[in-house]
């Protein structure tokens, strides 16, 4: 261990992670990412962590096992706060994960990425944070950069997703792991309009809202995709999200996939229609 690191936010989360790490199951994740390969989704879409302690080592392990799951064009990540864990290395820690955050191939946020009916907007809400606390911030550069891209989005005929690590929504998360800025975030929304918000950190099944500039725009997020059945968190979980290429802001479908109580495999517990409500901003 890195003198550096001695008695710092890495060390305690290695003390937590060999308290919790029985809740998590590799074989869970196998089993979930063999599920997604079955259905072949058009996209992934993954909203943070995949470290546990952002080290160098483990982002090349992560590059490694984000490279299983198809070429970069094929899927976005978002990075958590665990991907942000100590302040040493900045930005250029997630130099590696660079070509899945957007393509332009670099470590800037907001990114948008094209991909047919779909516009994903790709944020960072990760930053180095005091020994337990996990909050996120976007930050003013990056919320005035993410101003000008949804404004410009919401003349364009694309389903806009948007994609973070921290709920936007208050009371999913306790006060020490919320988005710090997460009603700015909200005020752009409520400004310009998206049809679907994405986000990870609860490790739960939550379903919420914020404003749009006409209506309701839909915040989900999922438990963790390694979580284990009996665990203290609800266990894997993945959505579906069917976008109609014909009217890409006529209302979303989704399929919610877990992993069964005996924890053999995965299967469909639910499919819903979220409907057209955002609207485009006037």
């Amino acid at each position: 261990m890195d003198l550096r690191d001695l008695l710092s936010k890495r060390t305690l989360s290695r003390i937590a992670w060999r308290r919790k790490r029985r809740l998590h199951d590799p074989a869970v994740l196998a089993a979930l990412v063999a599920d997604v390969k079955a259905l072949s989704p058009d996209h992934l879409a993954i909203t943070g962590d995949l470290t546990n302690f952002s080290t160098p080592q483990e982002f090349a392990r992560a590059a490694d096992w984000l490279s299983t799951l198809g070429a970069p064009v094929d899927v976005t990540v978002s990075p958590g706060n665990h991907d942000a864990l100590v302040a040493r290395g900045g930005p250029e820690r997630f130099a590696m994960l660079a070509p899945w955050f957007g393509d332009a191939g670099e470590v800037v946020f907001p990114q948008v990425r094209l991909r047919g009916p779909a516009a994903l907007v790709v944020l960072s809400s990760a930053i180095a944070t005091n020994p337990f606390v996990a909050t996120g911030r976007l930050g003013p550069d990056q919320l005035a950069r993410l101003d000008g891209v949804l404004a410009d989005l919401a003349a364009a005929d694309l389903c806009r997703v948007v994609l973070l690590h921290h709920p936007p929504v208050e009371g999913v998360v306790s006060r020490r792991k919320s988005l710090l800025d997460a009603g700015d975030l909200r005020g752009l929304l409520a400004r310009h309009g998206a049809e679907l918000v994405l986000h990870g950190h609860a490790h739960e099944a939550a379903f919420g809202a914020v404003v749009g500039p006409r209506g309701l725009i839909p915040v989900l997020g999922c438990p963790s995709a390694s979580a284990a059945p009996g665990a203290h968190h609800p266990p894997a979980r993945w959505h579906m999200i069917e976008i109609d290429p014909a009217a890409p802001r006529a209302g979303l479908r989704v399929t919610a996939r877990g992993l069964d109580p005996e924890g053999e495999g995965f299967a469909e517990i639910g499919r819903y229609a979220l409907p057209a409500t955002s609207g485009i901003a006037a």
